[in-house]
């Protein structure tokens, strides 16, 4: 029975990530991500239902439109994948079984999946365009006080930490207003810092400091590497013009979630 609901798990995973490539191309632009009908980015054509069966349409189809005949990025077909085992993941390493549910598991699993959507779409969006988005900044912001609110009212949590977090928000907030007042633009570094503060609130301290050590060592690497790479070129690029195109949340979102399932899975064995 539990083969079936983690199925099920996996199905549910695959369809989230069929949204997460919408979202990731359609939220920068403003576009509509609920009622606007899918289509083919390349001829604009509405998708149908058979087009939109998350894996088994792009093997179908052969990673081409239906209509256009253009091929599609394999990034969705692997986006899909990676999300479906994503939830699989999750829900293993959260003992998420059929013996053992309850009301209270279920809530923090469903915390979890709006959680795991909060940071793919961030990081996704940083990857593509090098921005930290503030429609989805706002979403992660809710969905935390959401969790903030059900922890300390339902499994009694220290109210004082989460108000900590919560004062942190409002002192972001205000540096967020008057950097637009005064520059008339999203702040990259500001967007950086609602995602660390929402990080701490559904991952903890420890969880959350990691990934911030990893990203900083990745990043590391990556200056490195490129920087061998400019010693061989005429046109060599400074540091800071290397820094502004590093994808800073993708990877404090990647080492994030990676961090939580070691965690997860590494407490789970223990108890074990």
């Amino acid at each position: 029975m539990n083969l079936i609901l983690y199925i099920l798990i996996f199905i549910i995973g695959m369809l989230f990530g069929s949204f997460y490539t919408l979202a990731v191309y359609r939220i920068p632009k403003r576009q509509d991500i609920v009622h606007t009908h899918s289509y083919c980015p390349n001829c604009n054509h509405k998708l149908g239902f058979l087009d939109l069966i998350p894996i088994i349409s792009y093997v179908v189809l052969k990673g081409k439109c239906r209509y256009c005949k253009n091929k599609i990025r394999p990034r969705y077909l692997i986006l899909e994948m990676l999300s479906g085992l994503l939830f699989v993941a999750m829900s293993l390493v959260m003992d998420f079984r059929l013996e053992t549910l309850t009301i209270t598991k279920i809530i923090e699993f469903c915390f979890m999946i709006l959680y795991i959507t909060f940071i793919i779409l961030m990081a996704g969006i940083d990857k593509e365009n090098r921005k930290m988005d503030k429609l989805v900044s706002v979403y992660g912001i809710v969905i935390s006080i959401m969790y903030m609110v059900y922890l300390c009212i339902v499994e009694q949590a220290n109210i004082y930490r989460y108000g900590i977090y919560l004062i942190l928000y409002i002192i972001v907030l205000v540096f967020d207003t008057i950097t637009l007042k005064k520059y008339a633009k999203n702040s990259y570094v500001i967007g950086i810092l609602w995602m660390i503060i929402t990080m701490i609130i559904f991952t903890g301290e420890y969880i959350t400091s990691n990934a911030i050590i990893y990203t900083l060592l990745a990043i590391s690497f990556y200056l490195l590497l490129h920087k061998i790479k400019e010693r061989k070129r005429k046109n060599k690029k400074t540091e800071k013009q290397i820094a502004n195109h590093l994808s800073i949340g993708f990877f404090l979102g990647t080492f994030n979630i990676l961090m939580l399932l070691l965690v997860l899975f590494v407490t789970n064995y223990q108890r074990i």
